[in-house]
């Protein structure tokens, strides 16, 4: 059963750094790299919102705006993990973060805001508080 599993969120002050990790279960050695995975977001009360993601297709990686110049999206196909290097941190960074398999080209629309991903259901996330 696919599942993915978050870790490395912390509590920041503003300008900090943070590196999370995504250990996807489930997909074998030879099937992992054929698939796109994405980070996202959610703040209290609002919905989950899309932060980057890397394709399988032709690997790029693209950004939402609020986050390009700081966010750094990479993976490691041998290990079965995508990683979120997270820097500059700003107090509107706060949220729960969550990978998942998902298709890039919805990065930056709703679509993910209500349902499940590509694979699997999301997971617990990693929550990641920047405050002063």
């Amino acid at each position: 059963q696919l599942s993915y599993v978050e870790s490395g969120g912390d509590s920041v002050q503003p300008g900090g750094s943070l590196t999370l990790s995504c250990a996807v279960f489930g997909f074998s050695s030879n099937t992992f790299n054929h698939y796109s995975f994405g980070w996202f977001r959610q703040a209290p009360g609002m919905p989950r919102e899309g932060v980057s993601c890397i394709s399988s297709y032709d690997g790029s990686t693209p950004y939402v705006d609020s986050v390009k110049g700081r966010f750094t999206i990479s993976r490691d196909n041998a290990k079965n993990m995508v990683y979120l290097q997270m820097n500059n941190l700003k107090p509107e960074d706060t949220a729960v973060y969550y990978c998942a398999s998902v298709d890039c080209d919805r990065l930056r629309s709703t679509y993910y805001s209500t349902r499940q991903p590509l694979f699997g259901s999301w997971g617990q996330g990693t929550q990641v508080t920047v405050s002063s």
